[in-house]
């Protein structure tokens, strides 16, 4: 990825002019407004340095269905030329979504404290109020977003995914590709779930007499672009029982500072107290995973993905490793699981997500498949 940093506007056109004259600026029109591909490829270099240096970013979004058709252009026209004076020049101005968001990316704003939000809103809703005259107070819709922000730690009521265009499902390539895999995991899931559903009888059946509880163990886990689903795996510890343990352990797992191999691995805790007898077994095998045939399913999950963080894992992240979660729904298996869990580190594991995520493809998701029973049956794969 190019360090050089784009700061030319392509719409404001400067005529060769003597040193000593000032320089004709043409107005932008609609049509030198930067298209959504470009404009999406930018935000999302723009995050991906934010993910580096940790200096906020601020999309600010306008957005009307008056921006359709040839009657818009005048709309388009007049919000862009107002928007022209009064964004800096390292600002881009572009469509987010083509005739019906206008956004604008704003970088180097600082901490992003609410003063400095609040004065770059106020003059932007001002100059649009003064310059763009009508009688429909709802003409213009105008939001922001901040880049990292607090909001984007899971709320369970709002996916923080304004910043991911060039995930959605409305780019073609996208919506073929997401179809096909989504129609592999549907197909894959039902068989799957058919093929073990003696095998489900019997642990049922023997989690049910071996200890007291229910069957079914539910959690809130984390999915893509945030948002918080149900999941299911078959119960494994014993009811009531303290989560300090593993929340202190995480933490001390994502900062780098736990020793892997001396506590099992990744999300592995040696001899710990909550878990049953039979639940040993059971992570040992992956066979408590079963259930999470049904996550997959209902959508929440995929047969390959990035395994699904807890809320309270997800709080500890730094703003790399969140992308795992942001650009990537949730798998039963993944790269890292089949590459053996115990001798990576967090960070590792990571990355191996992201290497996923840019290279995917129905042809990878077949080979990591075919690899999971071998990595099970080894103990690599074990959760």
């Amino acid at each position: 990825m190019s360090s050089q940093r784009p700061v030319i506007l392509p719409w404001i056109r400067q005529f060769g002019t003597p040193k000593n004259q000032t320089a004709t600026i043409k107005i932008p029109s609609r049509r030198e407004v930067i298209q959504e591909a470009t404009f999406v490829q930018m935000l999302r270099f723009e995050r991906r340095r934010t993910e580096r240096s940790g200096k906020q970013l601020m999309l600010v979004l306008i957005s009307s269905e008056h921006f359709r058709g040839k009657a818009g252009c005048a709309l388009v026209n007049g919000v862009v030329a107002t928007l022209a004076t009064r964004i800096r020049e390292t600002d881009v101005l572009g469509w987010y979504e083509r005739d019906k968001t206008i956004g604008i990316l704003m970088t180097e704003i600082g901490n992003g404290d609410a003063v400095t939000v609040e004065i770059i809103m106020s003059k932007i809703a001002h100059a649009l109020e003064s310059n763009i005259k009508s009688d429909n107070p709802r003409l213009l819709t105008m939001t922001y977003r901040l880049f990292p922000h607090s909001e984007d730690i899971v709320s369970g009521k709002r996916a923080g995914n304004s910043f991911y265009p060039d995930l959605s499902t409305r780019r073609p390539r996208n919506m073929q590709t997401e179809a096909a895999k989504r129609l592999m995991d549907i197909v894959g899931s039902l068989t799957a779930l058919i093929a073990f559903l003696p095998v489900i009888l019997v642990i049922t059946l023997l989690v049910k007499i071996t200890s007291e509880g229910s069957i079914l163990f539910c959690q809130e886990r984390v999915g893509q672009h945030g948002k918080l689903f149900r999941f299911f795996k078959f119960r494994t510890m014993h009811v009531n029982n303290d989560s300090q343990i593993h929340r202190e352990y995480v933490t001390r797992l994502i900062a780098g500072k736990e020793d892997l191999k001396a506590n099992g691995g990744l999300y592995k805790l040696t001899n710990d107290p909550r878990i049953t007898p039979l639940g040993r077994f059971l992570r040992k095998s992956s066979l408590d995973e079963l259930p999470q045939l049904i996550n997959v399913l209902m959508g929440d999950m995929s047969l390959v993905g990035p395994r699904p963080p807890l809320p309270y894992e997800y709080e500890r992240y730094q703003i790399w490793h969140k992308r795992r979660v942001m650009e990537l729904k949730p798998g039963l298996t993944g790269l890292w699981q089949i590459k053996g869990r115990s001798r990576t580190t967090f960070d590792e594991m990571v990355r191996m997500d992201l290497r996923y995520a840019n290279t995917k493809s129905l042809w990878t998701d077949c080979t990591i498949l075919l690899q999971t029973p071998a990595a099970i049956l080894s103990g690599r794969g074990a959760c």
